[in-house]
Order: C-alpha cells, then structure tokens, then sequence
C-alpha cells in the first residue's frame, strides 16, 4: 500500500488523461445525428466499455509485460513519453493523437456504433490510460493497494457518467473556451506527473547514472 498522496495523484492523472469535460465536444459532433435515447445508449455503453479496459490493465497488464519481455522501467520510460506528449497536446488546447486521429474521426461517422471506438477507445481509455493504470499498479502489493486502484477507477466512471448525464446542460452552458481552459490546466499537471514517470524509469535503466 501506497501513501494516501500517490493515490490522489493517479486519481488526478487519470482525470486528466481521461478528461471528461474535454471529450463533450466531440461526443457532440459525433452524435450530433442521433436522438437524444440513442446518444443516451452511446454513453452508457462507452462508459461500461472505458470501466472494462481498465480493469483488465489493472489485473493482467502486468503479465503482459512479463509475456512480452518488457521491463516495468522501460515500460515507464515509455508510458511516461506518450503521456508526456497527450499533456503538451493538452496545454496547447488540442486533443493528442495519441488518442484520436483524424481517420478514426472520419471512420466513426460511417459506423452503426461508435461507443467502443473511437469513444471509448482511444478517445477515453486510450494508451496515456492503460499506461497510467499498470504503472501505478507495480508501485506496490497486496489486495488493500489493488482494491484502491479499483475504487480510483470506480470513482473516474462515476465522475465520467455524471459528465454524460449533464450531457444537454453542459453542452448549452459550457463554452469551447471553458474546455480549453480546463484541458490546459489538466495538461499541466499530467506533464509533471509523466516526468516523474521518466525520470523513475531512468534511475531503474541507468542506476550507474543516478
């Protein structure tokens, strides 16, 4: 088990890599051609999808690495860089990448559903996600530190469902600025919390270094 302050700092990292107010535009634009029960399902669906991905990064993301010969300090190296990149894309007021290119927008549109892709992945639970989860998971041991990380996860679904149930609110009351604003200050914070990443990373690749 961790101290109290990791455990708000991932809360906080996975909040900004989520970024439930920045994702209301686009869920907007692409449902814009549905009713309002249909856009209703979407949401429901997309948000059960984002709470099974991480849930499954959170129990054998681990034993992926281990399948694949990769070490948890390469591993944060990495993670740490792809966050990294999602927090400068945020602070420049953009949607990274990383997380939904201009393809997979225009491929939504054709599609029936787009509540598993590209709503709840990548836009949501996308790789900066994934990564943040099994980072935080190898940080310690035992079912109190996992039954934490799934109360976090419990806690950002919830938060994720209000924000798609305020849905028609928000969308009359919240201006594009008021998300820039919001996705910029959240930028911030996930640039320093993926250096931290990096910089564990390196002491545990290059320990001669440090």
């Amino acid at each position: 088990m961790l101290e109290y302050q990791e455990y708000l700092k991932m809360l906080i990292g996975l909040i900004a890599i989520v970024n439930p107010i920045g994702v209301i535009p686009i869920f907007i634009s692409l449902t814009d051609r549905f009713d309002v029960s249909e856009q209703h399902t979407i949401s429901k669906i997309a948000t059960y999808s984002v709470l099974a991905i991480l849930i499954v990064s959170l129990f054998i993301g681990d034993s992926i690495l281990i399948f694949f010969g990769i070490t948890i300090d390469s591993f944060r190296v990495a993670g740490g860089l792809l966050i990294l990149l999602i927090a400068i894309s945020m602070m420049h007021g953009q949607t990274s990448k990383a997380k939904h290119t201009k393809e997979e927008a225009e491929e939504s549109e054709k599609k029936e559903s787009i509540a598993v892709v590209p709503l709840a992945t990548p836009l949501l639970a996308g790789p900066g996600a994934i990564s943040t989860i099994i980072l935080y998971a190898h940080k310690g041991t035992g079912l109190i530190h996992y039954f934490i990380l799934l109360l976090i996860i419990l806690f950002l679904i919830l938060l994720l469902r209000i924000v798609f149930l305020s849905l028609p609110y928000m969308a009359k009351h919240i201006s594009q600025t008021g998300v820039n604003i919001f996705t910029r200050i959240m930028g911030l914070i996930l640039a320093a919390i993926s250096i931290e990443f990096i910089a564990n990373g390196l002491k545990g690749l290059f320990p001669a270094l440090m």
